[in-house]
C-alpha cells in the first residue's frame, strides 16, 4: 500500500492541474463577472464532476452559429414591412404616435430590437392547455397556404402525435407545413418521428442542425420560443409547450398553469419575421424567400396595440429583461408577476425592490412544487429576500404555474416564453408580446387575483421559520443561479 507521503504530493498535483484547467476553461470565453466566478466554484470545488457539469450548461454557442443566427438578424424584411406600413397607414405607427405613458416602452423596443409598434389586433388570452390547443387546431386546420410551428419542446406523446397528424394531413393538402423544434426541451422525439410528414412535403428541422440532444448536449442556448403562424393571418405566443404534461396529464405536476395568446392583426408580422429568421438560419438549404402571401394586408377591428419582442445570446441587448425593468420602473400602483422561476440578477432584483419600496404593490406568484431541484432552491432564496423588501410572494397550490406574465398598473402588460431568470435573459432565445391595453391588461389582473385564490402567501417569518437545512440548500443554489 502506497505511503501518504507519496499520495499527498499526487493529490496536490492534480488539485493545482484541476485549479489551471478551471481558470483557462472559464476564461477563454468572455462572460459576465456572476457567472466567471460561479463557474470557477463548481470547477475547482467538484473535479472532475464540475467539468461535465461544464460540458452540459458552461459552454458557448458556436462562432459559426451565432454567426449565422446575426446574419439573419440582419434580414429585416424591409420590403414586406415597408409595404405593410404603406397600405396599413395608422396601424403600423412609431413610438411618438402612442400616449405618453407608453412612449418610452415603445421607444426602448424600436432601438434594441426594432419590434414595430402594431395597432388594432384582436388578442385572447388562454389560461387553459385544452381551449388553447382547441383553438390552434382550429386555425391550422383552415390554414390555406402555410403554416409555421417553432417550439422549444414538442414530444413523442399523444397530443403531439394529435398535431403531428393535422400537419401531416394538411401537407397532403398542399399547405407549406415547416416546423422548428428544440431537439433537448423535446427530448425523446427524434427526426425519425417527422419522417412521414416529410414525404408528404413538409419539413420539419431541430433547430440551428443540431441532430439530437446527445450530439449536441448543451443546455445552453436552446430554441425557448413557442411560434405558431398559420397563413400570416393568426400568430400564437406565450408560455405552452406541445406535450401531454402541458394539459395536466403528467401526475408528477398536476393542473398546468399557463399563459398563452391568440393574435390576429398586423401583430404577427413580426412572430412570421421571427420565425422566418430562424428557420432561415436553421436550413439554408431550404430558405424561406419572404413574399407578400406571407405578409398579408389585415385589417381586423381589434383593440390591442403590441410590440413583440426577441431575445437570444445572438444579440448582447437583452432586449426582453431591459422591457422586464422598464415595466418594474414604469409602475406606479400595482406590479403582479408570475413565472415558474425567480432567479433575477441584481438589475432585475434591485428595479423589484426599489418598485415595492417606493409604495407599489408588488405580487409575485410562482409554483409550489420544482420541476428542477437546484432551480426551485434558488427560487425560494430570492422569494425570500423580495419578501423581505415588502414583496408579497404567492406559492401556486393548484398544480403547476408556468406562465410569463407581467402587468403593471391595469394598462400595461408582457406574455411570452421568458422566465424571471439569467436562462431567459441571456443564454436561451425568448419572444414576448408587450401589450399597450387596458382591457387585456385588467383581464391578466383578473386572472392573477383567481390563481391568487388558489394560492398561499408566504410571509417574512414563514421563510424565517423553515430549517437550517432547507436554508442551506437555497443559499447554495443561489450561489449557482447565475449558471442555472
Amino acid at each position: 500500500m502506497p505511503s501518504l507521503q507519496y499520495i499527498l504530493p499526487i493529490i496536490n498535483v492534480i488539485v493545482i492541474i484541476n485549479a489551471v484547467a478551471a481558470v483557462i476553461t472559464v476564461f477563454r470565453d468572455r462572460r459576465d463577472i456572476a457567472a466567471t466566478w460561479a463557474w470557477l466554484l463548481v470547477l475547482i470545488m467538484i473535479p472532475v464532476a464540475g467539468f461535465v457539469a461544464y460540458a452540459f450548461l458552461g459552454r458557448k454557442l458556436p462562432k459559426n452559429r451565432l454567426f449565422r443566427l446575426k446574419k439573419e438578424t440582419q434580414i429585416r424584411l424591409e420590403q414586406m414591412i415597408q409595404r405593410q406600413r404603406d397600405e396599413l397607414g395608422s396601424e403600423l405607427m412609431p413610438a411618438d404616435a402612442v400616449t405618453s405613458s407608453v412612449r418610452g416602452m415603445v421607444s426602448l423596443f424600436l432601438n434594441s430590437d426594432g419590434a414595430l409598434l402594431s395597432r388594432k389586433n384582436r388578442v385572447k388570452i388562454f389560461t387553459d392547455g385544452h381551449e388553447k390547443f382547441h383553438a390552434m387546431f382550429q386555425d391550422i386546420e383552415a390554414a390555406k397556404k402555410h403554416i409555421h410551428i417553432e417550439y422549444y419542446t414538442f414530444y413523442n406523446d399523444r397530443i403531439g402525435n394529435e398535431l403531428l397528424h393535422l400537419l401531416e394531413r394538411k401537407a397532403a393538402e398542399g399547405v407549406d407545413v415547416r416546423v422548428l423544434y428544440d431537439p433537448w426541451g423535446s427530448m425523446g422525439t427524434f427526426r425519425s418521428f417527422f419522417k412521414h410528414l416529410e414525404e408528404l412535403g413538409g419539413h420539419a428541422r431541430p433547430f440551428l442542425g443540431a441532430h439530437s440532444a446527445i450530439l449536441d448536449f448543451r443546455l445552453n442556448f436552446r430554441d425557448h420560443r413557442k411560434i405558431v403562424v398559420t397563413d400570416g393571418r393568426v400568430g400564437y405566443v406565450g408560455g405552452f409547450n406541445v406535450g401531454d404534461q402541458y394539459l395536466g396529464r403528467d401526475k408528477k405536476f398536476g393542473y398546468w398553469r399557463d399563459t398563452h395568446l391568440r393574435i390576429v392583426g398586423s401583430g404577427v408580422f413580426e412572430l412570421q419575421e421571427r420565425f422566418i429568421r430562424d428557420w432561415n438560419a436553421t436550413d439554408a438549404e431550404h430558405r424561406i424567400e419572404p413574399s407578400a402571401e406571407m405578409f398579408p394586408v389585415i385589417k381586423v377591428k381589434g383593440n390591442t396595440s403590441l410590440q413583440i419582442v426577441s431575445s437570444g445570446p445572438d444579440n448582447d441587448g437583452q432586449q426582453i429583461k431591459m422591457g422586464y425593468i422598464k415595466m418594474i420602473m414604469t409602475a406606479q400602483q400595482r406590479l403582479w408577476i408570475q413565472s415558474p422561476y425567480l432567479i433575477p440578477d441584481d438589475s432585475v432584483l434591485d428595479a423589484i425592490r426599489i418598485a415595492a419600496m417606493s409604495g407599489v404593490d408588488v405580487r409575485i406568484m410562482v409554483p409550489d412544487k420544482p420541476d428542477h431541484a437546484f432551480v426551485y432552491r434558488a427560487t425560494q432564496y430570492y422569494a425570500s429576500e423580495l419578501a423581505e423588501a415588502g414583496v408579497k410572494i404567492y406559492y401556486y397550490n393548484n398544480g403547476f404555474i408556468h406562465a410569463k406574465t407581467m402587468v403593471i398598473d391595469g394598462q400595461v402588460a408582457s406574455v411570452g416564453s421568458a422566465n424571471m431568470d439569467f436562462r431567459s435573459f441571456k443564454l436561451n432565445f425568448e419572444v414576448n408580446a408587450f401589450l399597450y391595453d387596458t382591457d387585456l391588461a385588467k383581464e391578466l389582473e383578473t386572472v392573477f387575483l383567481r390563481d391568487q385564490d388558489l394560492s398561499s402567501l408566504v410571509t417574512v417569518q414563514d421563510f424565517k421559520d423553515q430549517s437550517f437545512w432547507l436554508k442551506f440548500k437555497q443559499t447554495f443554489s443561489r450561489l449557482l443561479s447565475p449558471i442555472l
